[in-house]
């Protein structure tokens, strides 16, 4: 291992650690902003606008970090540290982190604290609302026990209550009343009546204040033993009560210290009142008495409390047992054995009542929760604490503990590597320069290839421009199909070129696609004109089928469409030795809908007749498609066209341990495929990355001696729009298909996939075709005279098959006087073939394939004699807005190289321009100096002496001066006030860089080699309007 990946190891754990210890405090701020936003309910000491701002506060402390933390790792990298240095900062390091570890510590540690806190709080709040919730309950009842008294006893005459039927209301009805102990009724009684009621009830109102003051036990209880209640103005004695609390019948209330008071306070206040905690009678525990006022009637809510006085009734008072009762309520809950709870009467806060619990030692937390029962003059709390002490802060420790190990490992990792950073420091340094060698290289390989690729496409601009304008002269339909076949050829032989520069503009992400009207058709026409004679000559049946769903015309970048169709189908032609190529193009949406199609695919309906691999599974794996291979639903109201294009050949196929690396760049099945048959592997990666640009997708099958099938997907624009210059390319096909109008064909093929094909090219000349599948039929029907036929088309298998029906086809053709004309379709044409398909002189004619339109007219105008053979010319735009346009204009064309002066001269003057050229830059300076009467330049960017650049930049600076010079008067020009002629690069360098620089030296366009008559026309006529 280097000592720079020893070094850079080091920076990415101490990365790693960095980001860690940020992690924690980031958890821990984030523990104590929660916390903060909890007692913000509490205290309100935090809002939000501060939580927000401890926030931010918090991002730019993280964000200044990293970046202090990335500089820190840079400036170790690039400068000489001293150890002394080092040292301090290890040493400083493990005391930071050892107090980061301690402060840790106490953080976590009173975390678990405040959560014990916490914890213990929530306890002791529940049991303290339960308490309080039943207390309430019960004394809801009471008050309600109190108006039931007031309707039924007092105002009833005779009453409706007597003891026995108030002890058994009130046991059955003691569960809504979960607090009490009993009830009890008193009723009030003036001494001016004591005797009377004496008499009526049959007892003596006793006293009860010698019981408070002499308790006794429930055993020693005897109410007759008890003296009679002394003289004074009135009396409570109870008249009912509870069987639980029946000795208290005959008590006078107001005898009692504490009963006196809280009956006089209940009297006066209307509401229900408690005693201070007292040992209750016969049981001797700790309770206290709720006391409620019976009124004669309803009174005001603003009644005085003499008007309360005078309208008292009686007493009704609820015995609380507090002991036995907080030990239920303690019951009910499954954690009461973790806490101790005490409740105290707080109403005199220097001695508080102890009402329930013990003294038994816990921890030293304590909670305390207030209660309120109902009556304003008592007060009443729970105190809480835990039962088991605190434990130990396991967690606080060991993440303490960890923080501080981590810690130490880092200072021991940069202990380690600062010994070595001076070594990595010089291999730093040579990396740089060997950083800056490899940038030089970069910048030479791209100088590199702009110039092989100028030097190469120069000629072949040259060669491409003469056959372009030798397709304006006078050519036969033959004649242009070999100079088309050749201008094919030429642009083939480009494209190699331009793969590697393709690759080259992969690589820096630099390739960018057009956005142009195409006909898809012409192409796939072009594309089969350039393999036409690789395939005959190996007999492979080549062919096309597009579907009638397509539109004509499309909106993308048709080279690069052309250039992935080219590197599949030359792929296919490389590894095919027989069999057949076929290329289909559908609509996605077709893939799934049409029957055809699947059939297509099947191994027993093929082109040829041999297997092949199943098109379905190479487009297994798009997301075009679902899981099930369903195409997806698309909008009938886009305007967008997803085609599928799949090329099936019988090849060879690819190996299984070769599929993985098919799109790899450079890559090949084996190192005998580049001696064997050529090619540099690297069409199938660009093709992939095309694809890609295109939004599609590409997939592959192969089976090994069957075959492949490859298919990608390409998402267009619908160019089928009514615009002059869609209907302006239409007008050569127009003129073909008007030739044939009307004309039947027969197609002899028994095969139906190929007879497909056949009628595909046919019927794009317009004609009527029907298919058979063998000769005899065929003769049958042009024999009986029903079917008017003017072409038949027989296929070369059928021909050859049945040599007797050909016999007797000739002869049949040759007794009605040649009212039809005879055809074979061939794929390759021998010797033997030949003479076996003459008979008695007769030779039918033989249309080589692959078929195409421009082949398959051209034939037909041979046999047939209609047509114009000889004025046809390629590309001739018929409308005379393209020579209006140029016509009189005076353009400047400025190359070193006499032959593209020729072509791009020829090509200008075919549309009325008056051109003149110019060999070099300097002498383009002298002409273009204003004043002067062009109104374009076509200029060249690499030529001796001076090149394009600099003279492009010195032909502005004169025109700069000549502008200025206007503006301040010194000179005066009635034609213009602005000099400014348009500049247009013409160069066969393709480079990025160069289109870059033409715009920064002044220039107006780019014009790329070789180049079309159409594409300086485009470019000029920008200016032209």
């Amino acid at each position: 291992m280097s000592l720079l990946h020893v070094f850079g190891f080091g920076l990415k754990v101490g990365h790693l650690l960095w980001i860690l210890c940020c992690w924690i405090v980031s958890i821990l701020s984030m523990n104590w902003f929660i916390d903060a936003g909890i007692e913000e309910g509490k205290t309100g000491l935090l809002g939000d606008g501060g939580k927000k701002m401890w926030f931010n506060w918090w991002e730019k402390i993280s964000g200044n970090s990293c970046k202090i933390h990335h500089f820190c790792c840079h400036y170790i990298g690039s400068k000489r540290v001293g150890r002394t240095w080092w040292r301090k900062l290890l040493i400083t390091w493990v005391l930071v982190w050892t107090l980061v570890s301690l402060w840790t510590f106490l953080y976590m540690s009173s975390q678990a604290t405040e959560k014990r806190k916490e914890t213990l709080a929530s306890m002791c709040d529940e049991r303290a609302r339960m308490l309080q919730d039943q207390f309430n309950v019960s004394m809801n009842h009471v008050h309600a026990m109190s108006i039931l008294i007031s309707t039924f006893h007092h105002g009833k005459v005779p009453s409706a209550i007597d003891q026995r039927t108030f002890a058994k209301y009130t046991e059955r009805t003691a569960f809504e009343r979960p607090l009490t102990s009993g009830v009890a009724y008193a009723v009030r009684v003036l001494h001016s009546e004591r005797d009377q009621f004496e008499k009526q009830q049959g007892w003596t109102i006793k006293r009860m204040d010698t019981l408070e003051q002499n308790p006794v036990r429930k055993d020693d209880y005897d109410p007759e033993a008890l003296e009679p209640s002394p003289i004074q103005e009135e009396y409570a004695p109870v008249i009912f009560a509870q069987d639980t609390i029946a000795h208290v019948v005959s008590l006078d209330v107001l005898s009692g210290t504490e009963d006196r008071e809280n009956v006089l306070r209940a009297r006066e206040s209307g509401k229900g009142v408690l005693t201070a905690p007292f040992r209750l009678l016969k049981t001797n525990r700790l309770g206290v008495i709720l006391t409620f006022a019976v009124y004669k009637r309803d009174l005001p809510s603003n009644a005085t409390p003499n008007e309360r006085v005078e309208a008292t009734d009686g007493y009704l008072g609820g015995v609380f047992d507090i002991e036995s009762l907080i030990e239920k309520l303690l019951q009910q809950l499954a954690s009461k054995q973790t806490i101790l709870v005490n409740v105290y009467d707080t109403t005199n806060d220097s001695q508080p009542i102890s009402m329930y619990g013990s003294n038994v030692s816990g921890d030293w937390f304590q909670h305390v929760s207030h209660l309120n029962f109902g009556d304003p003059f008592r007060k009443h709390e729970m105190r809480c604490r835990f039962k088991q002490k605190a434990p130990w802060p396991w967690l606080s420790i060991t993440t303490s503990i960890g923080i501080l190990v981590i810690a130490l490992l880092v200072a021991y990792i940069f202990h380690a590597t600062v010994n070595r950073i001076m070594k990595v420091e010089e291999d730093f340094h040579k990396m740089e320069q060997l950083k800056k060698k490899a940038e030089a290289a970069d910048i030479a390989k791209s100088q590199f290839l702009a110039t092989v690729s100028h030097e190469i496409r120069t000629p072949m601009n040259g060669v491409l421009g003469m056959l372009h304008m030798l397709m304006d002269t006078d050519l036969d339909v033959t004649q242009q199909d070999y100079v088309r076949t050749a201008q094919a050829s030429g642009k083939a032989l480009v494209s190699l070129i331009n793969e590697v520069l393709d690759q080259a503009k992969i690589e820096s992400g630099k390739l960018e696609l057009e956005e142009v009207r195409f006909d898809l058709r012409a192409i796939l026409d072009d594309v089969l004109s350039l393999f036409s004679g690789k395939s005959q000559e190996k007999g492979v049946e080549l062919a096309v089928y597009i579907s009638d769903r397509v539109p004509e015309m499309l909106i993308g970048d048709p080279g690069r469409f052309r250039q992935i169709i080219t590197n599949l189908m030359g792929n296919s032609i490389k590894f095919t030795e027989k069999g057949h190529i076929f290329v289909t193009v559908h609509l996605v949406e077709e893939v799934v809908e049409s029957i055809e199609v699947e059939t297509e695919t099947s191994s027993n309906n093929t082109l040829s007749g041999l297997p092949v691999a199943d098109r379905c599974r190479s487009w297994a794996g798009f997301k075009t498609f679902n899981q099930d291979g369903s195409a997806l639903t698309f909008s009938s109201s886009s305007s967008d066209i997803n085609l599928i294009v799949s090329v099936e050949d019988t090849g060879v196929g690819i190996p299984l341990e070769a599929q993985s690396r098919v799109f790899t760049p450079f890559m090949q099945v084996g190192p005998s495929i580049s001696r064997t048959h050529g090619g540099t592997g690297i069409g199938l990666s660009i093709s992939k990355c095309l694809v890609g640009l295109m939004k599609g997708e590409i997939g592959f099958v192969s089976i090994p001696k069957i075959g492949s099938t490859f298919t990608f997907t390409a998402v267009f624009a619908d160019g089928c729009s009514n615009s002059n210059e869609f209907s302006s390319q239409k007008i050569n096909n127009q003129s073909i298909s008007l030739e044939f109008q009307g004309m039947k064909a027969v197609i002899v093929d028994h095969r139906p996939v190929r007879a497909k094909v056949s009628r595909y090219h046919i019927q794009r000349l317009g004609l009527h075709v029907d298919i058979v599948p063998d000769l005899n039929q065929t003769l049958r029907s042009i024999s009986s005279g029903k079917a008017v036929v003017d072409v038949v088309l027989v296929e070369q298998e059928v021909w050859d098959r049945d040599s007797s029906m050909s016999i007797l086809m000739t002869n049949n053709f040759q007794k009605v006087g040649r009212g039809f004309q005879l055809f074979l379709l061939a794929n390759s044409v021998s010797p033997a073939k030949a003479n076996s398909a003459t008979s008695d002189g007769y030779n039918p004619t033989v249309i080589m394939k692959p078929l195409r339109a421009s082949m398959l007219a051209a034939s037909l105008q041979r046999a047939m004699g209609v047509g114009n053979k000889g004025n046809l010319r390629n590309g001739e735009l018929p409308g005379l807005s393209l020579r209006n346009l140029l016509l009189g204009r005076k353009i400047l064309i400025v190359d070193d190289n006499n032959v593209n002066l020729r072509v791009a001269a020829g090509a200008l003057k075919r549309y009325g321009a008056d051109v003149v050229c110019a060999e070099s830059g300097k002498k383009a300076i002298k002409m273009l100096k204003p004043p002067h009467c062009f109104d374009a330049c076509f200029m060249d960017i690499q030529m001796p002496e001076m090149d394009g650049f600099e003279a492009t930049r010195r032909i502005r600076d004169m025109e700069l001066d000549m502008n200025n010079r206007i503006q301040h008067g010194e000179v005066l020009y009635e034609s213009t006030s602005n000099w400014h002629v348009p500049i247009l690069a013409m160069t066969a360098d393709v480079i990025q860089a160069t289109h870059e620089e033409c715009r920064r030296c002044g220039m107006d366009g780019y014009v790329s080699k070789p180049f079309e008559a159409e594409q300086l026309y485009r470019e000029v006529s920008r200016f032209f309007q």
